[in-house]
């Protein structure tokens, strides 16, 4: 049986390369995106094109509520989303949300008994979150060791995250190597209800920034 794989899914440019990279890599995906309250919902229209586009076993959309929790400018929108570059950790970070997204990610690898799970964080093109870092990555791999009836019973669950110390052109480069359309992607934190972008927002301006720098043309729409 060919090895499978739980792909997070978000609809942006990095999680639409990584679904790529593991579709590459011969696994059968089964890609997992979450309706977390988050500001653009247009993004879960984008990760069901990303996922209709290259393929998927199967493809699920599950509904969390960070929005009643809020902290966030992507979760409250009585806070705004910075147009302007930020020190330190910015507003738009989302308390405690990959963590989460990869604790349903590792609900899911084992009820189908899968070998891997796949997550598209950055820790070079990125807005300085805490859980994109190549240290939290090996964290929760850990705990996924110990965590795991899988893992107790010998089997093993890796956490795959290949784009990680990549730079923004060097994932768009080889997301294009791998046929990824990016003109089916969003990226902004606060694109409109069909997916234009704003171009303003820490993602739109390192998304410009990346295709500028691999030298290729950006299809993303702007408002």
């Amino acid at each position: 049986m060919t090895d499978r794989a739980v792909v997070l899914v978000s609809g942006g440019l990095d999680s639409a390369t990584c679904l790529a990279i593991a579709r590459a890599r011969g696994y059968d995906c089964f890609a997992l995106s979450f309706d977390y309250g988050q500001r653009s919902v247009s993004e879960l229209a984008a990760a069901k094109r990303v996922v209709e586009s290259q393929g998927s076993i199967e493809h699920r959309i599950v509904s969390l509520g960070l929005d009643a929790l809020g902290g966030s400018a992507l979760t409250d929108k009585n806070l705004a989303v910075p147009e302007d570059g930020t020190e330190g950790i910015p507003v738009t970070y989302v308390p405690a949300r990959n963590t989460v997204f990869l604790a349903y990610a590792l609900a899911w690898a084992e009820v189908i008994d899968a070998s891997a799970i796949y997550i598209g964080v950055n820790a070079l093109d990125y807005s300085g979150y805490p859980d994109c870092r190549p240290a939290y990555i090996d964290a929760f791999q850990n705990m996924m060791n110990l965590a795991t009836k899988k893992a107790v019973e010998g089997g093993t669950i890796v956490l795959h995250a290949p784009l990680v110390e990549k730079s923004k052109a060097d994932i768009i480069k080889a997301g294009m190597e791998l046929g990824v359309d990016y003109g089916l992607t969003v990226s902004c934190y606060q694109a409109d209800e069909v997916g234009n972008a704003c171009g303003l927002c820490d993602s739109c301006r390192l998304r410009k920034q990346g295709f500028a720098d691999a030298q290729l043309h950006d299809p993303t729409r702007y408002r």
